[in-house]
């Protein structure tokens, strides 16, 4: 089962928001930390339940750690590995 790094932000005003390094154009909202990272579970489900062609390759975070782009974009985030819900379903 392949798990994507999430980057968690939190504004103080505001929810969790989700994004994925990997997967660009997929995000998720929640309340608190917890049912944020249940979100992305269910958001990387979603998307790939209808994703046109292969799935993009999730990439390690020692990986995403030489990417510098991801370095000024995780700068304030919490960094968690998720796996697709769907993914989660099957392996149950």
């Amino acid at each position: 089962m392949a798990h994507y790094i999430a980057l968690i932000h939190k504004e103080a005003d505001s929810g969790y928001g989700i994004s994925f390094p990997d997967v660009p154009g997929v995000t998720a909202v929640a309340d608190t930390l917890d049912q944020a990272l249940h979100e992305a579970g269910i958001a990387l489900g979603f998307a790939f339940e209808d994703w046109q062609g292969d799935r993009p390759s999730p990439r390690t975070l020692d990986d995403l750690r030489r990417d510098p782009e991801f370095l000024d974009w995780s700068a304030d985030a919490v960094v968690a590995a998720v796996a697709p819900m769907s993914d989660l379903a099957h392996a149950a």
